[in-house]
């Protein structure tokens, strides 16, 4: 169970680090993760320079890096700069490398082969590809995520493609693990043989989450269906209506623990938003903290 973690900024738009550390320690010792993915999309890493990514990754790796695992997202649309993103984490001492699918430019296969290929040839650490063409505009194919596969430390796919035949494909013929990035497919990743998770609901249900695989995995189904029903008004609120980043920090302050505003070109939500946000954690057995 990882959530993939905001970045928290103060009034003036500057990253709050104390809040950092604050809120990595709140994932893992009350939301129950496992792991944490900083510097990604839900981090607004689009936004982050890199000097703030590396003081990002380090504030948390100081918070929770003895008691849970901390990927580094290190992907952009310029392998020579995901390279150093990656060089850049693996001395600050991040445990893995999140590397997202190069956006706007629309490489062909061997583009995405090679640059994965580059970016895990620059640093020891474990990659996780990630997969999402809803946002990079070209997926990584079955064939190529084979064939990135027998690089020794291309090890797992976080999946927000949502084609779950071609991912169980992919699982049956390489040893990638792969982890659901869609919330609204969790349950459905466990049942073709997912791993886990890398959530943005994470940041209010992570315990809840954890509990769902740790059922499934035990082979209790029906239990972990259970918690998939309770949690969906949830993942209705925080990623159906204004966007991860959005609605898990306007979810963060309905639950005590606020993380500032975002950064354009994102906007807060509005008061619309939050008042029908705030139904939906309530229908999902999130404790606010004016209940």
């Amino acid at each position: 169970m990882l959530t993939a973690m905001v970045t928290p900024f103060n009034s003036d738009g500057e990253v709050d680090y104390v809040a950092v550390r604050r809120l990595a320690t709140y994932l893992v010792e009350e939301q129950g993760n496992d792991g944490l993915i900083v510097n990604g999309t839900t981090g607004e890493s689009p936004t982050t320079s890199d000097e703030e990514k590396q003081r990002i990754l380090s504030a948390v790796l100081e918070a929770v890096g003895d008691r849970a695992t901390v990927v580094a997202g290190a992907g952009t649309n310029d392998t020579r700069h995901s390279v150093e993103l990656a060089k850049q984490a693996a001395r600050a001492g991040a445990h893995g490398l999140l590397v997202v699918t190069p956006y706007y430019n629309k490489p062909p296969q061997e583009g995405l082969y090679q640059h994965f290929t580059a970016v895990a040839d620059a640093t020891g650490l474990p990659v996780m590809l990630y997969d999402i063409p809803g946002r990079s505009g070209v997926p990584i194919n079955t064939e190529t995520l084979i064939r990135l596969a027998q690089h020794e430390r291309i090890v797992a796919v976080k999946d927000a493609k949502g084609d779950l035949f071609a991912g169980s494909q992919v699982m049956t013929a390489t040893d990638l693990a792969f982890y659901s990035g869609d919330d609204l497919l969790n349950l459905a990743w466990l049942s073709v043989g997912a791993a886990g998770f890398v959530s943005v609901v994470g940041h209010v249900v992570g315990a809840d989450l954890a509990q769902m695989i740790q059922l499934h995995r035990s082979g209790d189904v029906a239990r972990a269906l259970d918690i998939h029903s309770r949690v969906a008004p949830v993942v209705d609120g925080i990623m159906l209506r204004a966007g991860g980043a959005i609605m898990a920090k306007a979810a963060l302050s309905l639950v005590g623990v606020p993380m500032g505003p975002v950064r354009l070109p994102l906007v807060d939500a509005t008061e619309k938003q939050i008042a029908e946000l705030r139904t939906c954690l309530v229908a999902g057995g999130v404790k606010l903290a004016d209940a």
